[in-house]
This record gives C-alpha cells, sequence and structure tokens, in this order.
C-alpha cells in the first residue's frame, strides 16, 4: 500500500480521490488551508494539516515526513471570472505556490506529482470534443495559471526525473454515492447545485444566460464529468507513471445543456425549477466537451456513472441530505 499527500483534500474533487485512496487500503495526509475546503471533508483515518502552502516551513516538515509514493495537487483558486478580475492574485496562488510546491517535491525525493489541470488551458477551441492535439490558449489567468505548472512539472521530469501526470477537465459533478462526500462551495458558482438548490426552494430562480447559441436547445453545451469518475482517472494516471509523464484530457465525450441540466433536476427531484432566460454572459462559448480517448485507450479508465441522471441524483441526494452542507456535521 502506498502513503500519499493531497493537498487541497478538503475541497471537492480532492476529498473524493482521498475517499478513492483509502477506499483502496492506502494512508493519506491531507494538506488543506481551509479556506475553500472543510474539516469535515477529510474521512476519518485520514490525516488533515491545516497550513497553507505559502508556509514553507510546514510544507517542509510535511515533505520531510516520508518517504511518499506521491503528491497528488487540487489546492487552487478556481474561479475563471474571478481571475478576469485578479489576475495576479491567481498567478501568484496558484502557480507561484505550485511552483513552489514542485520544487519542495523534487528536493525531498517524491517520486510521483499528479496535478489537477484544466481543460480552460484551450480557450475557444476550434475542435469539438477538444483532444490534447488542440491549440493551447487560455482564455483567462486561471487557464494560464494552470498551464504555467503543467511547464514546470515538464522541466521537473527533464532535468530532475519527477515523473507527473496533468489531467485537463472541465465541470466535476456530482457527488459520492454513499453519500460520504459531496459538494458545498461558498458562494456556490456551479450549475448543477444552483439548479438543485432552487428546485429546492434554498435560492431565487436560475438565470438561463441566453438561449440563442448555435446548439439544439439554444443555452450552453459544457461537459459534466462525475467526481467519483475523476477520482479513478487521477488513480489511473497514477499507475501510468511507471511508463513516464503523461497528460490527458479528460471528459465524457458529450454535453449536456443548460435546459437539458434544469430538465433533468426536475425528473429527479420531482418539483419545478424556476427559470429565467437573461442576456449571454461575454466569454461563454457555445460548446465545451473534452475528449478522454487517449485516456481510455492508455489506462483503461472508462466512468462508472457518465449519465447525467446518475449524476444529477447523487448531487441532488447529497444537497438534500446536507442542507448546509458541511456545516450539518
Amino acid at each position: 500500500m502506498g502513503r500519499y499527500l493531497v493537498t487541497g483534500g478538503a475541497g471537492y474533487v480532492g476529498c473524493h480521490l482521498v475517499l478513492a485512496l483509502m477506499d483502496a487500503g492506502h494512508t493519506v495526509t491531507v494538506y488543506d488551508n481551509l479556506r475553500q475546503g472543510h474539516r469535515a471533508a477529510v474521512p476519518p483515518g485520514a490525516t488533515l494539516i491545516a497550513a497553507e502552502l505559502a508556509d514553507v516551513a510546514a510544507l517542509n516538515a510535511v515533505l520531510a515526513d516520508g518517504p511518499w509514493d506521491a503528491v497528488f495537487h487540487f489546492a487552487a483558486l478556481s474561479l475563471v471570472g474571478e481571475s478576469m478580475k485578479r489576475p495576479f492574485h491567481y498567478l501568484m496562488e496558484n502557480a507561484a505556490l505550485g511552483i513552489r510546491l514542485i520544487e519542495a517535491c523534487v528536493a525531498h525525493g517524491v517520486p510521483r506529482f499528479v496535478l489537477s489541470s484544466t481543460a480552460a488551458l484551450f480557450g475557444n477551441p476550434e475542435h469539438i470534443p477538444i483532444s490534447e492535439d488542440e491549440r493551447i490558449d487560455p482564455g483567462s489567468p486561471y487557464g494560464e495559471s494552470k498551464l504555467m505548472l503543467e511547464r514546470a512539472l515538464f522541466w521537473a521530469d527533464r532535468i530532475h526525473g519527477l515523473r507527473s501526470a496533468c489531467l485537463r477537465y472541465f465541470n466535476a459533478a456530482g457527488a459520492d454515492p454513499a453519500g460520504r462526500a459531496g459538494e458545498d462551495h461558498n458562494p456556490e458558482t456551479h450549475l448543477i447545485p444552483l439548479v438543485i438548490d432552487a428546485a429546492l426552494a434554498r435560492r431565487p430562480e436560475i438565470a438561463v444566460f441566453g438561449d440563442d447559441y448555435p446548439t439544439p436547445d439554444g443555452t450552453c453545451i459544457r461537459d459534466y464529468i462525475h467526481v467519483s469518475d475523476l477520482a479513478e482517472a487521477h488513480l489511473r494516471a497514477l499507475a501510468r507513471l511507471e511508463e513516464g509523464s503523461v497528460t490527458y484530457n479528460l471528459g465524457n465525450g458529450a454535453g449536456h445543456s443548460v435546459k437539458q441540466v434544469i430538465r433533468m433536476v426536475e425528473q429527479v427531484s420531482g418539483r419545478t425549477v424556476p427559470a429565467r432566460i437573461v442576456g449571454r454572459r461575454a466569454g461563454d462559448p457555445a460548446i465545451l466537451v473534452a475528449a478522454s480517448d487517449k485516456l481510455r485507450r492508455e489506462t483503461g479508465w472508462a466512468p462508472r456513472y457518465d449519465d447525467l441522471e446518475t449524476i444529477v441524483t447523487h448531487a441532488f441526494a447529497w444537497r438534500q441530505a446536507h442542507p448546509r452542507g458541511y456545516d450539518d456535521r
């Protein structure tokens, strides 16, 4: 069994990866500042170190307490719109601190590194679904910050032999099928939990930003991938590092429109979702869907929960059972 450090492991995707590691019998330490993560999201049996990546002494003390089989890096600011308003903040928090983490991993002899990257590297892609061959052109400082980490990992491998996996994906969705973890952001910005909260009368109507896009129902289409499938993909990518560093785009290969999400939440919940069409948001592409052909081919990964109904069902069960998110605990 392995011993792993997960930065951002108290956050949404990170805590599901921690569950997957522990379900497989591994030993896990979570490093999280708890600004966006939740103490209650760290499962029993995992060690939590509440500290900042900027705390050089704390970070080095943890890494010195090795050996570590790998570091999984999820800790990051992740709001594209906010990054357009605070570009330097995102570049410092995500890129500069992430590079410091990579440097520390090299110094302490960590052999493998798995990065939670983003398909936002591709800005407005020319081809859908988006493959690894698509032209990289980040449309935001958030995407740029992840690209900088990918490049740092390239050089860490070439010069120091740190093998890495970069996984690029869009919209994590759903919740642990067993109900052990789910999505709890403040403020919440993701479509599926927002629509669920509207169905549960916990928030006002949903604003649908434009219904005149060149899509079947006029609303934007996005790629939603179950968060537990994402966790499994990270484990598959980790195993692949035995053969060298890898980069994978990750998605279901087919997207769903805003109206489809609303209809599915209504179907699963048995409730009406109040919604109103408003103007388009600047910079919203009509369709964003990532391919995962390479990951499937090279690792054997296949999503278990790739239909929208299952994703929404798991997300709805979590939101309904935890009206105040992790504060319920």
